[in-house]
C-alpha cells in the first residue's frame, strides 16, 4: 500500500479508538445506574430499569444505529454527527448488557455484608458505596472485559453511516487496490492488537482491585522468609540431634 492509503487506515484506527472510548464511558455509566436500579427497593424503579434492559438487549445494535442516525432526526428535527450517533447507539445497547453484570455481581455479595451495614445503621446508599460495590466491582471485571471486546467489534457497525472508522477505511482501500486479502488481514491484526491490549489492561485492573481487598496473590516478605528459614534450620538441627541421641542410646 502507498503512504496515502496507510494514512487513511491510521485515521480509521483513531476514529475507532475514539468511538470505543466514548461508547465505553457511556456504557459503563449506564451499566452502574441501571444495574443498581434493578436492585432498588421500589418496584417502579426496578420495573423501569428492567424494561430498559430488555428493550436494548432484545434489539440489534445495527438497527439501533439506523434508528439514532436515520429515523429519529426527521422525527425530532435534529441531526447527530456520526461519532455521537454511534456513541449513543452503542453505549445504550452495550450498557444494557453491562447492567445485568452489575446486578449479578451485587446479588452475589454475601447477605451477611448487607446485614452488617444495616446493623451499623448505614443508609442504603452508604451500604452500596462502602460495602457492596467495593466487593462486587472486582467480580465485574472479567465479564466487563468480554463486553469491552464485544464493544470493540461492534464499532465496525458504524460504517453503515459512512463514518470513517477502521472498517470503512479498509473498504475504501480495498476498492482502491482491488485486493481484499491483504487489507483485511491488516485490519484483522489491528483489531486483535487493540483487543489484546484491552484484555491485558483489564486483567491488571482486576488484579489491583483484588489486591486492595486482600484477595490477590501476595509475595512473602523478606522477614517472613528469614523466619521460616530459621525455623526450618532449627527443626532440622533438633531432629538431627534427636536421631543422634537415639542412636547413641541404642548402642
Amino acid at each position: 500500500m502507498t503512504s496515502g492509503l496507510w494514512e487513511l487506515v491510521l485515521k480509521g484506527v483513531w476514529v475507532t479508538v475514539q468511538l470505543l472510548f466514548l461508547s465505553a464511558l457511556l456504557a459503563t455509566g449506564v451499566s452502574f445506574v441501571v444495574g443498581i436500579a434493578r436492585t432498588h427497593r421500589l418496584w417502579i424503579v426496578r420495573f423501569l430499569a428492567g424494561f430498559y434492559t430488555e428493550v436494548f438487549r432484545g434489539t440489534s445494535a445495527l438497527i439501533m444505529i439506523f434508528w439514532v442516525f436515520f429515523v429519529l432526526p426527521p422525527a425530532f428535527g435534529w441531526q447527530l454527527v456520526p461519532l455521537w450517533a454511534g456513541t449513543l447507539a452503542l453505549g445504550l445497547t452495550y450498557g444494557a448488557y453491562g447492567a445485568e453484570i452489575v446486578r449479578g455481581a451485587l446479588g452475589a455479595v454475601d447477605p451477611a455484608q448487607r446485614e452488617g451495614g444495616v446493623a451499623l445503621n448505614f443508609t442504603p446508599w452508604q451500604r452500596m458505596r462502602k460495602i457492596l460495590l467495593p466487593q462486587a466491582v472486582p467480580e465485574m471485571i472479567p465479564p466487563f472485559s468480554n463486553l469491552l471486546i464485544e464493544l470493540l467489534k461492534g464499532t465496525a457497525l458504524v460504517s453503515v453511516m459512512g463514518m470513517g472508522d477502521l472498517t470503512f477505511s479498509a473498504s475504501l482501500v480495498r476498492l482502491a487496490l482491488q485486493e481484499s486479502a491483504e487489507i483485511f488481514t491488516y485490519v484483522l491484526l489491528i483489531y486483535f492488537v487493540i483487543a489484546f491490549l484491552l484484555t491485558r489492561g483489564m486483567r491488571r485492573l482486576e488484579r489491583d482491585l483484588k489486591a486492595g481487598l486482600g484477595q490477590g496473590p501476595t509475595r512473602p516478605s523478606r522477614f517472613s522468609l528469614k523466619r521460616d528459614t530459621a525455623g526450618l534450620s532449627a527443626s532440622t538441627t533438633t531432629g538431627t540431634a534427636g536421631v543422634g541421641a537415639g542412636v547413641g542410646g541404642d548402642s
